[in-house]
């Protein structure tokens, strides 16, 4: 017999098989985003399947009000400390625009980067239909792609905003598109719940939903968002699961008093 001691789940590696199996056995799959070291730390430790440095980044970090101006270099500076904390999870990057709008040598050659760079297991671009060509040549190439579709950031000025998608036809050929093209998954974002358990239920790659219904195969969340680090309205596909925000404002103003009174440092914190 063996000395060496059994893996545990917490020890085994996410890779992307087992999303494909947790899908075909009706298991749930949870993704965040994460964009540094410390927060990617704690996000693996808690258990979830994938962390997704997205380029969410540019609205949740950098403070603008869309993700247009990440660039890549950012996407694999904040990449490459979310990989240096990860020991279990899967971890996705987020193509930034435009790498996927100039043709499939550029998104190679882009997602090249993010992988040599990085370490990272995988890539996530947006798109249907229309870049199905794209995912095809990242697949062929050995890149797994996660693929995005319903409304996609990227094409916020499009779109006319973040608003729900609901042509049912259009949604059902771009999740399609994305599979035959060999997606390993596909992000359903603000699409309504029923169309979305109907893409679930047609396609053999896992679903993971924004705004789009328990239906699918798993779901991701902003980080920030979860933890009501973002100010102003809560969308309404999110769910607030702590108000760091609040306590973060609190915990810095008792330090600020303490220190005005002169309580901070004390005893406890200096040295004879």
């Amino acid at each position: 017999m063996s000395s060496k001691p059994a893996e545990t789940s917490k020890q085994k590696r996410i890779t992307v098989p087992s999303l494909t199996a947790m899908k075909a056995n009706g298991e749930k799959i949870t993704l965040l985003t994460a964009y540094d070291y410390s927060m990617a730390r704690l996000v693996d430790e808690a258990g979830v399947e994938v962390i997704l440095v997205g380029d969410s980044l540019g609205t949740a970090v950098q403070g603008h009000r869309t993700t247009l101006p990440v660039t890549l270099d950012q996407m694999i500076y904040h990449a490459e400390m979310v990989v240096r904390a990860v020991e279990r999870a899967l971890v996705i990057v987020d193509l930034p625009f435009p790498c996927t709008v100039l043709g499939p040598m550029r998104a190679i050659e882009d997602a090249a980067r993010c992988f040599k760079e990085t370490g990272c297991q995988a890539v996530k671009l947006e798109g249907g239909v229309e870049r199905a060509e794209v995912i095809s040549a990242l697949t062929k190439a050995g890149m797994p792609v996660m693929a995005h579709v319903g409304l996609v950031p990227q094409s916020v000025h499009r779109l006319g905003g973040y608003r729900v998608q609901r042509d049912r036809d259009q949604l059902i050929a771009d999740a399609k598109a994305t599979e035959e093209a060999g997606a390993f998954a596909v992000v359903l974002e603000c699409i309504s719940a029923d169309i979305s358990k109907e893409i679930t239920a047609e396609l053999t790659i896992p679903t993971i939903g924004i705004g789009a219904g328990n239906g699918c195969d798993g779901q991701v969340l902003v980080l920030y968002d979860l933890l009501g680090l973002i100010p102003g309205r809560v969308p309404r596909h999110v769910k607030v699961y702590a108000d760091l925000g609040k306590i973060m404002v609190e915990a810095v103003s008792a330090y600020k008093a303490d220190v005005r009174s002169g309580d901070f440092p004390s005893s406890d914190q200096s040295f004879s």
